[in-house]
């Protein structure tokens, strides 16, 4: 369904206006046209559906002037709806009312008085009110946000009108009752789902008493009641999974890996077991290769029976698997703290043994430009070289102050970084394709975005790190402008690509926010692309161990995140793992803090709705 009409900003008084003047003037069709904007925006607005009456009486029943497609505009949808209650076709225009509710669950499309007048559930089978509930269920979160059950109560009265007139119908009461758990009355739930399965026992209907169970608290009945659901159905194997996922949330590992197992044996690429498995066994002994193998599964098997969010639940907060690591070092603790007092810096000074990441300074001094910066060491090796030799240099120094060294990023650039960048993905897989966006943009502008980056945009995202963190958003725009590089000339073989090439001489430049971004993306190329993984995995063991050595002459302010990008890294040799963690645990003992003061900025940044399977 589009998103709008020809005109999305006129409001739904307006599109109301213009259709009762085009229908004045017998312009039936522009009519129909701003009557489904109308609709589309006040979907119970009293007014609408008198003169959605009134088009009706002047075109014999106006059905005509709203056909489907399969490109129909919502309201157009919903206008077709209520003309086929009209007509006496209650059960189909309840069906389109439901596809609506699908599209978006938000809007309280069903709350018009046909619709939970106790005389719809008398006309219609209870087979088909059952399956026109199931319908929307399949479109909603379990549970839906309190803010927007208000939208769905006209189903649950359908629901409660429904049982009211069939009482022993089984399918309708599993289906009532799925309906009730997902709007938060639980109890009620229970009570229709026993209702269903006392009525007629089926495997259905132990699954949906399971899952009221659940939702209620009672673990222990609604692991029962999946039992029996594969007692009566051996061979479903997505209970096999339900039910190992509720015994990992009580903590009873051993058995829930034991119920994937015994799905596994009858069907090795079954993907609910498959993607419970391998989340479960992540959960047990933490070894990253458990993902890794999900997301080969994931890439081998696109064709699964529906979403899965076992490989981002994983994911979710985890450095660099979920969301890029908070930048560290004095300079950045200092701009924290300028923010925060809302006063540029001014009379603030930080000093500092080396030179800080010239990505740090820059952001420093456009975020606080009354923050002094005294470089007080001379400290070797000198952090405004390159680690290494290359072939591109981003940076050029004046004394200790850094200047990019290459020219500002394109319009288009700057554009589609904008409409991308974020601090945190799902998952490495996830950050890839969402990269693709920028598969347009050629070297240069993508390198620019690195030394020149945007400022964060107007939106809720950019005026949160404005008010709490600036480098997160600097960090984020790099983040991506290297993946964007991971999409340059994907015809040209691996090891002598130009995306390799270039992420490369990022790597082994100076010491900067770029060098932790190039190494993502080079993370996340292993995590795609199974054949580039022993490459990777020695780029990272280089240069984690050059940062260690360097780390034991001079501070290092990207040690701690390449570590975590290290412990990211698909396929790492032993030595590494135990390297990275020794630099994660010495920063621990070195520097104890107390609570992040940025957690809750975190957890607002990486808030994601669940991407869990449904339920029924």
């Amino acid at each position: 369904m589009p998103e709008g009409t020809d005109d999305p900003a006129l409001s739904a008084t307006e599109e109301l206006a213009l259709a009762r003047l085009a229908l004045d003037e017998g312009d039936l069709h522009h009519a129909a046209g701003h009557l489904a904007g109308a609709l589309a925006q006040a979907p119970t607005l009293p007014e609408v559906h008198e003169t959605l009456a009134r088009l009706a009486a002047a075109s014999g029943g106006g059905l005509d002037l709203f056909p489907i497609n399969h490109h129909t505009f919502v309201g157009a949808v919903v206008a077709r709806a209520h003309l086929l209650a009209t007509a006496g076709r209650p059960a189909e225009g309840l069906e389109l009312l439901a596809a609506a509710t699908a599209y978006a669950p938000g809007t309280q499309w069903a709350g018009v008085p046909w619709v939970t007048a106790p005389e719809l559930a008398e006309r219609l089978a209870p087979e088909h009110i059952a399956r026109v509930l199931m319908q929307v269920c399949a479109a909603l979160p379990d549970p839906v946000p309190r803010a927007g059950r208000g939208a769905l109560t006209p189903y649950l009265t359908l629901a409660h009108n429904a049982v009211t007139v069939h009482p022993e119908h089984a399918l309708l009461l599993g289906a009532a009752s799925a309906l009730a758990r997902r709007l938060g009355d639980v109890a009620l739930a229970v009570r229709w789902a026993t209702r269903g399965v006392r009525a007629q026992p089926s495997k259905m209907g132990e699954v949906w008493l399971g899952y009221a169970y659940r939702s209620a608290g009672r673990t222990r009945d609604g692991l029962a009641a999946l039992g029996r659901a594969v007692e009566l159905d051996p061979d479903d194997l997505a209970i096999y999974a339900d039910i190992a996922g509720t015994l990992a949330e009580i903590g009873r590992l051993d058995e829930a890996l034991e119920w994937t197992e015994r799905a596994l044996a009858r069907d090795p690429s079954f993907d609910c077991a498959v993607h419970t498995a391998h989340r479960l066994r992540h959960l047990r002994d933490g070894d990253l290769a458990h993902l890794v193998a999900l997301a080969d599964f994931v890439r081998d098997h696109p064709d699964d029976s529906h979403e899965h969010g076992d490989l981002a639940q994983c994911c979710r907060g985890r450095p660099w698997l979920g969301q890029l690591t908070p930048a560290n070092g004095p300079l950045v603790d200092a701009m924290r703290q300028a923010v925060a007092d809302d006063d540029n810096g001014l009379g603030g000074a930080v000093r500092l043994p080396a030179a800080a990441p010239p990505s740090a300074v820059r952001t420093a001094t456009s975020t606080a430009p009354g923050l002094r910066i005294d470089v007080v060491g001379t400290l070797e090796p000198d952090p405004r070289e390159p680690r290494r030799a290359s072939a591109q240099r981003l940076w050029q120094y004046v004394d200790d102050v850094p200047t990019p060294a290459l020219p500002a990023p394109s319009a288009t650039a700057v554009e589609r970084i904008g409409q991308i960048a974020h601090p945190a993905w799902p998952h490495p897989p996830a950050a890839y394709d969402a990269a693709v966006g920028l598969a347009g943009l050629d070297v240069a502008d993508l390198l620019g975005l690195l030394v020149h980056p945007p400022a964060a945009p107007a939106n809720a995202v950019g005026r949160l790190l404005a008010a709490h963190d600036p480098s997160v958003w600097v960090r984020g725009v790099q983040v991506w402008a290297c993946l964007g590089l991971l999409h340059h000339r994907t015809d040209e073989p691996w090891e002598g690509s130009t995306r390799r090439r270039v992420l490369l001489d990022l790597i082994w430049d100076v010491e900067d926010w770029v060098t932790e971004a190039a190494l993502f993306a080079l993370v996340t190329a292993a995590w795609v692309d199974p054949s580039v993984r022993s490459d990777v995995a020695r780029v990272v063991a280089d240069r984690l161990a050059d940062a260690a050595a360097v780390a034991r002459a001079r501070p290092v302010p990207i040690a701690v995140s390449l570590a975590h990008l290290a412990l990211a890294a698909p396929e790492l040799d032993p030595a590494t793992s135990a390297l990275a963690t020794e630099l994660l645990n010495t920063r621990s003992s070195q520097l104890p803090r107390p609570r992040n003061p940025l957690r809750r900025l975190w957890q607002r940044l990486t808030r994601q709705n669940s991407s869990a399977p449904r339920r029924p």
